[in-house]
């Protein structure tokens, strides 16, 4: 800092400033004399101060000036690591984007003849200052937005370009950037998005460009429909997952969303987006090292301006193909429970005392053993259930996340508890079943009614009458309104309303519920044509060991059971209804959905309890190719 510059800043002569600093300053105002020394004292200035130092000795100190240090936590423990390994100490500043402080800490780094330095600028502006350093033959590192072609900079356009290609990758098209105003990450990033689309041959349009400061933003992506967004900034993401739920547009289902992680945000694990860590740690070592070659006058890397490393995803649980890409989902409305498994010698009697001879608990209900069936098959499932607010609730909420199970249709109930079944099982395999219905009771047709946009995009609706029976006619008249099929399971029902039935695509009756429901009918035959001439199309009643009884108007058949040893029977109905309904979404004809569907029940039936007793599709696939080669060879369309 010369004495004609701080005469300027003090707006005084320089004789004025000469008077005052040699304490000559007699006859000068008071106020004039502090205003000076102020300045003085802030920019550091010293008489002679531009004479340069002859002393040539490393002080092995470097200074690092940032527009907004805590912004740049990451970046900085890159630097200072790369400092201590080499031998050197940091002197960090903060201009706080402030363009008068940052003036006063460089003049602070020149006094303290520092060997090298790191430097953010406030603005382009600052660079009139850079002489400074020049003057003391300082080499300095320019960092970010300097306004100059030789700072060093994180390549936002290529990861940019890589979170595009994700998308496409999961087969979208119709895809937005996210981004923020006057944001040079941002100007990056969308530099990539369009790089990747032309490499792509997708046509870019005006409306793929989203701020999030624009009041019409969320309204203007679902207009477009968009089925993938890019996001330039985590804290965009969060506003953007959060206002997309309350529009019932989800992620990744209606959605998928792939952001860049701020340092600040990389302890957040929920919700989980599908991120790129920004690597701020190792391009402040990557800089560091840069200046200190430079310090010590060794080759540095003359093409390494822009700071590149592996970009990989933390996940990919944000992430699916577009939904018309997909199979319709499927829907299922029915009980969830928390199942306690007793196997016993024999059935509790009145007036005996039963021994237990092994004791579980596991997730269970209808609902939530249909759910998990399709969607260990491959198909995307939401469940319309309540719950409690207890700690089971919490239990089941995690299982079926885990099981890929779209959960937003559940609510928990603060009144009632999570609904409970007791099931006493013989080694024959056979049981018998006592349920607390809970918070299954408070399901009612509102419930469903609220629901409704879940059954937007689904092929079948999946629903048991473990539930009041004006929440399962709602929901079958809901599954109509949408155009998917209604496969109802009449469990614990000795009546079926005859509104119900002209709702109803395919009823599923064991051989119990069969007989409840036709009284005077005998023989299975009898039981099935009785419910087709109430107005169901597709009759099938389950037969346990025996295997099935398919009615329609052109079919009356037997299938017979595959061929596997029972363990326990309590799931078998939910495995063939999931996988019957699996199968039939993806072009099976109904007789050899029936078939697969007896092969899935027979996995579930040998091995004890339900959910861990469901098969997946590659081990369900894998012995029907075994057994029965040709079944899985053909669709009908």
């Amino acid at each position: 800092m010369t004495i004609k510059e701080i005469a300027n800043l003090a707006g005084v002569s320089i004789s004025t400033v000469s008077k005052i600093v040699n304490q000559k300053d007699q006859n000068i105002n008071p106020r004039t004399r502090e205003r000076v020394l102020q300045i003085v004292k802030e920019y550091n200035y010293t008489p002679y101060g531009t004479v340069k130092n002859i002393s040539t000795a490393k002080t092995f100190l470097l200074g690092v000036l940032l527009c907004n240090a805590a912004q740049t936590n990451l970046m900085v423990t890159g630097i200072l690591h790369t400092a201590q390994k080499y031998g050197y100490s940091i002197l960090l500043l903060d201009s706080h984007n402030d363009i008068d402080t940052e003036l006063k800490h460089i003049t602070v780094l020149c006094k303290n003849n520092v060997d090298g330095v790191i430097w953010e600028p406030v603005c382009a502006g600052s660079l009139q200052n850079e002489h400074h350093f020049e003057e003391q033959d300082i080499p300095v590192c320019h960092i970010k937005d300097s306004g100059i072609v030789s700072a060093f900079r994180i390549d936002f356009q290529r990861m940019g370009y890589i979170l595009t290609q994700k998308l496409i990758d999961y087969k979208h098209t119709k895809i937005a950037c996210l981004l923020k105003q006057d944001s040079l990450r941002s100007q990056m990033v969308f530099e990539g998005f369009k790089k990747c689309l032309f490499d792509h041959q997708i046509a870019y349009d005006r409306k793929m460009e989203l701020y999030i400061q624009d009041v019409s933003c969320f309204s203007r992506l679902l207009s477009a429909g968009f089925s993938g967004i890019v996001s330039s900034h985590f804290a965009s993401s969060l506003t953007l997952y959060e206002q997309m739920s309350k529009l019932h547009y989800y992620i990744p289902s209606d959605l998928s969303l792939v952001s860049l992680k701020d340092d600040v945000r990389e302890a957040i694990s929920f919700p989980h987006i599908s991120s790129i860590r920004i690597p701020y740690r190792e391009f402040g070592a990557y800089v560091c090292s840069q200046l200190i070659a430079k310090c010590e006058k060794k080759e540095t890397v003359s093409d390494g301006f822009l700071f590149t490393t592996d970009s990989v995803f933390d996940t990919e649980s944000s992430l699916e193909i577009p939904p018309f890409f997909r199979a319709k989902k499927i829907v299922v409305v029915g009980s969830i429970n928390t199942d306690f498994t007793f196997n016993v010698e024999r059935i509790p009697q009145i007036g005996k005392t039963t021994s237990i001879l092994n004791a579980t608990t596991s997730l269970g209900g209808k609902g939530a053993n249909q759910s998990i069936g399709a969607a260990k098959l491959g198909r995307e499932v939401a469940l319309i259930g309540e719950i409690g607010n207890d700690t089971d609730s919490s239990f089941i909420i995690d299982i079926l996340e885990q099981e890929h199970v779209i959960t937003h249709g559940i609510h928990r109930d603060a009144e009632s508890p999570t609904g409970k079944a007791y099931i006493y099982i013989e080694k024959n395999g056979e049981g018998t079943i006592t349920v607390l219905a809970g918070a299954n009771h408070k399901l009612s047709p509102g419930s469903i009614q609220r629901r409704q946009h879940i059954f937007e995009k689904s092929g079948y609706c999946l629903i048991s009458t473990e539930l009041p029976i004006a929440t399962v006619l709602e929901a079958a008249e809901t599954a109509r309104k949408y155009g998917a099929k209604t496969i109802l399971k009449p469990a614990a029902l000795k009546e079926i309303p005859e509104e119900l039935y002209q709702n109803i695509d395919i009823l599923v009756p064991n051989r119990k519920e069969a007989a409840a429901l036709c009284l005077d009918c005998l023989m299975i035959e009898d039981q099935a044509d009785f419910l087709f001439r109430k107005g169901v199309p597709v009759i099938i009643i389950t037969l346990g060991h025996e295997g099935c009884y398919l009615k329609t108007a052109d079919t009356e058949k037997f299938f017979p059971a595959s061929d596997f040893i029972s363990i326990d029977t309590t799931g078998g109905a939910d495995a063939f209804i999931s996988a019957l309904a699996s199968y039939l979404i993806e072009g099976y004809s109904i007789e050899k959905s029936i078939r697969i569907a007896t092969y899935a029940a027979g996995f579930c039936i040998s091995r004890q309890g339900v959910v861990p007793a469901l098969v997946d599709r590659s081990t369900l696939h894998a012995h029907i190719k075994r057994t029965e080669p040709d079944l899985l060879d053909f669709k009908e369309q």
